[in-house]
């Protein structure tokens, strides 16, 4: 400090907001600091500027312009304030508002990195605690985040923020009965808050709760009349409660508000799907295209949906969904060729093999190496083909078996290995993937099968990546016949499917590739199947 800022840095003659004819720069800033709690944010930056007029390193006049600036939401304004203090004056409580002031500006890596050195210089600090826990939960680092959150708790165990966002962590971990517990408790402390009555709402929808999760969604949009989240939430539960009508309702409600919503759109169209209203279903199912986690590129060529003739023409036709979506809707293909299209596919890389010899297809090529394809006039996502196709129920191209044989070469390998057929061959699938948003309706255990195990069959695995549970009693039971670690992609599964009696899985995409390579499947359904099994059906007209 120079020595004009020691002199300054003693005395500063009568200031804005203060009653003394003398008073210290800290002083000065603690009047500041007042004006600011009490709404007078041009009396507090009254104080702010006197102070640095004088002492122009002032880390608390810096500080709480950066408060001030946060308060506007100058958010660029106030880092670069709060980070000048910071430099001057590393202090926990200035760290914690430049994370704050880097995380509602959108930088929340850079938050997280500041929150966390708060910690590190003060490891009670809860604001700095709940904070850090926050940012790792909005990154998908919800183990992480528990364990800050945690110690937030400790701190303080009836801090409304920290159990809001510890119910969000356990949600996400799966631990759902705690994490209606913790929300719970955050909406007795804090029932205005229509961010917990709406994750209230979706644990109660995990545990299968329903009819319970409504009034809770119900609540969120009382408190915000305009929050699409719940809106969407609830139309969800709605949904698995077979209540379309409601759907449809709540569905006009929104947009009626002006709430278009891509993932509310998505969902109506699949009650449309299940209920066999094919016209208005594939329509809406176009909105899967505009949703956060949509795969399908930009692509600087027309989208084709059946309005234009393609004789003559070469259109891309890309997988956009899931392995069961490629295999399903693949059968489109040779009826574009049957048009006079040239048709490019490119599908996910463990289909690749398989679909080559796909009819119909000029040339395939995997999703990790499309560089090489040549001009197309066209592209169509694979899952749009059936809207393309103006497809109705009576218009489903079902043919017994539309997939390409596997070698036969592979075929025979497989039925060598299984041994003589002695009994009925079954294959099995019990889970499909664990970071499917319906995974808790949609797989079983192995252990839930074990009634069927014992009737006189030889029972080949298809399960790839068991989870531990089902692995370890995969390992007990000497009668399943498990090759599935030479099951390197869907040729190879194909072949090993063609020498079963029977596939019996739940819907994933193993039923898919057994039932379009025409072999005999049951598939284990929730009560509110996916779309595309319909409703009360013993059958599907898809296979």
């Amino acid at each position: 400090m120079n020595r004009r800022q020691r002199r300054a840095a003693g005395k500063i003659s009568k200031t804005a907001g203060t009653t003394s004819p003398v008073s210290t720069p800290d002083a000065v800033v603690e009047t500041g600091l007042r004006h600011f709690r009490a709404g007078q944010s041009l009396e507090a930056q009254l104080c702010c500027q006197q102070v640095l007029e004088a002492v122009p390193d002032h880390a608390g006049a810096l500080h709480l312009m950066g408060l001030l600036s946060l308060h506007a939401k100058q958010f660029d304004h106030a880092i670069e304030w709060i980070t000048r203090a910071v430099r001057l004056s590393p202090t926990p409580d200035y760290l914690a508002d430049l994370g704050s002031a880097l995380r509602q500006h959108g930088r929340h890596d850079d938050a997280l990195q500041v929150f966390v050195k708060a910690v590190q210089l003060d490891p009670r600090h809860c604001g700095a605690l709940t904070e850090a826990g926050a940012l790792l939960n909005r990154l998908g680092r919800h183990a992480e985040a528990l364990a800050y959150l945690d110690r937030s708790r400790d701190l303080k165990p009836d801090h409304a923020p920290t159990l809001q966002a510890r119910a969000w962590a356990l949600y996400h971990l799966n631990r759902w009965d705690d994490s209606f517990t913790e929300a719970r408790q955050a909406y007795e402390r804090d029932p205005g808050n229509a961010d917990t009555c709406n994750n209230l709402g979706l644990v109660l929808w995990r545990l299968g709760r329903n009819e319970e999760a409504l009034p809770w969604f119900d609540k969120a949009i009382e408190l915000r009349p305009d929050f699409a989240a719940a809106f969407v939430n609830k139309i969800i539960s709605l949904f698995h409660l077979h209540r379309f009508q409601e759907v449809f309702a709540l569905h006009d409600r929104m947009k009626g508000l002006g709430l278009k919503h891509a993932l509310t759109e998505w969902n109506v169209s699949l009650v449309h799907l299940l209920t066999g209203n094919f016209e208005a279903g594939w329509r809406g199912h176009q909105a899967r295209l505009d949703l956060p986690s949509a795969t399908y590129p930009k692509i600087p060529r027309p989208m084709w949906l059946g309005e234009q003739e393609i004789e003559g023409k070469t259109i891309l036709v890309a997988s956009d969904e899931g392995l069961g979506d490629t295999i399903q809707f693949v059968r489109y293909v040779p009826m574009l060729a049957r048009r006079g299209a040239r048709v490019l596919l490119v599908v996910q890389d463990a289909l690749h093999g398989l679909l080559s010899g796909m009819d119909g297809v000029q040339q395939c090529a995997p999703m990790s190496a499309v560089s090489g394809l040549p001009p197309f006039d066209f592209h169509c996502p694979i899952s749009s083909l059936p809207y393309a196709f103006g497809t109705r129920l009576e218009t489903i191209p079902s043919a017994t078996s539309y997939l390409p044989l596997p070698p036969n070469a592979r075929v025979q390998a497989w039925d060598t290995r299984l041994g003589p057929r002695t009994k009925l061959r079954v294959g099995l699938v019990w889970s499909g993937s664990a970071h499917h948003m319906n995974d808790h309706n949609r797989s079983v255990s192995l252990r839930a099968l074990s009634g069927l195990l014992d009737v006189e069959a030889s029972f080949v695995s298809l399960q790839k990546d068991p989870r531990d549970h089902d692995a370890a009693v995969l390992r007990d039971r000497g009668d399943i016949i498990d090759h599935t670690a030479d099951l390197h992609d869907f040729t190879e599964t194909a072949a090993l499917v063609s020498c079963l009696d029977l596939v019996i899985t739940v819907d994933t995409s193993v039923a898919h590739l057994a039932a379009a390579l025409g072999r005999p499947t049951w598939i284990l359904l929730p009560y509110t199947p996916d779309y595309r099994w319909l409703l009360d059906r013993t059958d599907s007209p898809w296979y």
